[in-house]
């Protein structure tokens, strides 16, 4: 084969990549020839995800279920994967800026109409007999939906609203965390004890959570949006963004699950409780929790009947 200019420049360009990690050209070249093909189920890793299924019963749409919240979590991952690049770029554009969160903002438009899977697509009579081999397993154990509200607001927006005018940024994360709004979800409210919902969840995550606190604090989506030129804080585009992004997350995407869990939660008679054991409807409607991220974006009506008109 002759070799013309276009891959004598690649050669070079190739000295020049390995050369900066001090590799030889010629050594990777060889591995080249008795590398195989890649496939579309390798580079994927298909057999591996499909392998990620396991039923604890034998009722065919706990699969539906399963499977559901495993593309939630995929989806978690991509938002954080955009939520990272955005917050540790130390000086995005407005472009870039808009960009990302209207990237973001679509993967949770995908989970808010994504509900009919679950809301239209099990046999409520199926999910009442399967739900109960969950207990106490729940949504509510989502790291990476954690994760993803330190990574987007000032910590005092995800503290419970009882005690907010005792925490700021000098009190130290562990008590934070102590007082963020899902905690009340996972605590019996006359003792204050921590239920097995909650105890499972913290042994697990806690350590990350507290990195993540400390790591965001400065970086998170909101703290990125007061750094930008006043000017760019101005633009129309990304305030109808930052807008976006706060009342799909905290509104739409919300009451799209608690209408989904409504369904079969009260499909019952008498007091109906999540799998977790949680105050279900307190926990999750707006109305009562008003997680904000970025309260200044909105007007003063706006915060007061934030949740009510849905």
């Amino acid at each position: 084969m002759e070799i013309t200019s276009p891959i004598q420049e690649k050669i070079e360009q190739l000295n020049e990549k390995f050369a900066a990690i001090n590799q030889k050209t010629e050594t990777h070249l060889e591995g080249l020839l008795w590398s195989k093909p890649i496939t579309y189920w390798d580079y994927i890793q298909t057999d591996a995800l499909l392998n990620l299924q396991i039923q604890r019963t034998t009722l065919p749409d706990e699969m539906v279920f399963i499977m559901y919240h495993q593309v939630n979590e995929l989806l978690f991952k991509m938002i954080l994967w955009e939520v990272e690049q955005l917050c540790h770029n130390e000086a995005p554009t407005t472009p870039f800026f808009t960009e990302r969160l209207m990237r973001i903002s679509r993967y949770f438009d995908m989970l808010t109409t994504s509900f009919d899977i679950m809301g239209d697509g099990m046999e409520v009579e199926q999910y009442m007999k399967f739900r109960n081999t969950l207990t106490p397993a729940s949504g509510f154990q989502s790291a990476q939906y954690r994760l993803i509200e330190f990574a987007s607001t000032d910590l005092i927006n995800l503290i419970d609203y009882r005690f907010r005018a005792t925490i700021d940024r000098n009190t130290p994360y562990e008590h934070a965390l102590e007082h963020l709004y899902w905690q009340a979800a996972g605590k019996d409210h006359k003792t204050g004890q921590k239920s097995y919902l909650l105890n499972a969840f913290e042994d697990k995550y806690k350590g990350e959570f507290l990195r993540w606190m400390e790591k965001y604090n400065t970086i998170n989506i909101w703290q990125k949006f007061k750094q930008l030129p006043q000017e760019s804080q101005q633009d129309a585009m990304l305030i109808k963004a930052m807008r976006h992004y706060d009342y799909t997350v905290n509104v739409t995407w919300v009451m799209g699950h608690l209408n989904a869990a409504r369904k079969y939660i009260e499909s019952q008679d008498g007091p109906q409780e999540a799998t977790g054991g949680s105050d279900w409807k307190k926990y999750m409607h707006p109305k009562y929790q008003r997680r904000i991220f970025f309260p200044e974006l909105w007007s003063e009506e706006e915060l007061r009947t934030w949740g009510e008109n849905v």
